[in-house]
């Protein structure tokens, strides 16, 4: 079968598109590489034998993708990643998190509408803003969200639960993914974001490796268990796995009905001091960082509910949060011996 990956080598992406080729799906990749190299699709390459077809597509152009489309016209399943993915950039830059999540996702729905397809987008638990309740479950209220990027996720679900209405043909899983960070076991595909990052993770192994000289903790204030914010970190290979389970549900036509959600975490929320010490004893580095004021679109705390991917999905998380980091860290070890 023929599947569709829109940022695939990107930092997610990449790691599915792995996962896919491993189950022996044959993967065409588009990216616009604003935040990843072509590198990547050298070290996909080399981890599984096989090279993906690729296309350097920017999906916001829409007669580009409608030509893409025509060439391609075989392709069965779709996996969307392609969108800018920071909390903080987006209160900065909210036009552009619009035009690249909710306009290029329109585009992209455009041309495949009328056809019998099976879509996973990318969604997030930013969906939920701060919940009431925890861990969350697919079932909570969709509050006015946090961010801008948070909205184009929630406006990105309705845009296509709306169009699955009136086109059955079209089949889509929504993924509400948690907190993704490690790297792949080969440490030939890893998180490796242009510029400063916008994640803790990045951040905490850019702080370790000298890149970055403080890392910045945003607020020690929150009514949580020592002031800092809470999140469920889920390691990216067990994220793919999650990915490739959605997909099977949708061609082998199980899912009860053409638009679902499954929430993709670990379950356990962590603290961000707790993951500072948790990287601090998988790397034996003492990590330089600092405390200051809170970040604008932050919660407080969300960790998931995930009963629903385990019994649904036969998807069940396999990384702890150590197990996670050290992989973290093992990567960025590798990217700066080459740099």
């Amino acid at each position: 079968m023929k599947i569709l990956v829109t940022g695939g080598l990107g930092y997610i992406g990449s790691h599915v598109v792995v996962e896919l080729q491993e189950k022996g799906y044959e993967v065409i990749i588009i990216d616009n590489l604003s935040n990843t190299s072509i590198d990547v699709l050298d070290n996909i390459t080399s981890i599984t034998g096989i090279r993906p077809t690729f296309e350097k597509i920017d999906i916001r152009y829409k007669e580009e993708l409608h030509a893409f489309f025509k060439r391609h016209n075989s392709i069965e399943g779709i996996i969307h990643f392609a969108a800018s993915k920071a909390v903080g950039e987006s209160v900065n830059s909210p036009l552009l998190y619009y035009e690249n999540n909710v306009n290029a996702l329109v585009y992209l729905l455009q041309n495949i509408q009328n056809n019998d397809i099976s879509l996973i987008f990318s969604s997030s638990c930013t969906v939920y803003g701060q919940a009431e309740q925890l861990p969350v479950t697919e079932n909570a209220p969709i509050k006015p969200a946090e961010s801008p990027y948070g909205n184009t996720k929630q406006i990105g679900e309705e845009i296509i639960r709306d169009t699955c209405k009136v086109k059955p043909n079209l089949k889509a899983i929504a993924l509400r993914y948690f907190n993704p960070i490690g790297a792949h076991q080969s440490a030939k595909i890893g998180e490796l974001p242009i510029g400063v990052p916008q994640n803790l993770v990045p951040y905490i192994t850019q702080t370790a490796i000298g890149l970055r000289k403080q890392l910045s903790v945003y607020g020690n204030d929150y009514p949580t268990r020592d002031g800092t914010a809470i999140r469920d970190y889920i390691h990216v290979a067990d994220l793919a796995k999650a990915h490739v389970a959605a997909l099977s549900r949708l061609l082998n036509r199980k899912a009860k009905e053409n638009f679902e959600i499954f929430n993709v975490g670990t379950g356990t929320g962590s603290t961000v001091m707790e993951v500072i010490t948790a990287f601090e004893k998988a790397s034996g580095v003492s990590l330089n960082y600092r405390i200051v004021d809170r970040r604008a679109g932050d919660v407080v705390e969300a960790y998931a509910q995930t009963d629903k991917a385990r019994n649904i999905l036969g998807w069940t998380p396999t990384y702890s949060l150590e197990e996670s980091l050290a992989s973290s860290w093992k990567w960025e070890k590798i990217v700066r011996e080459k740099k």
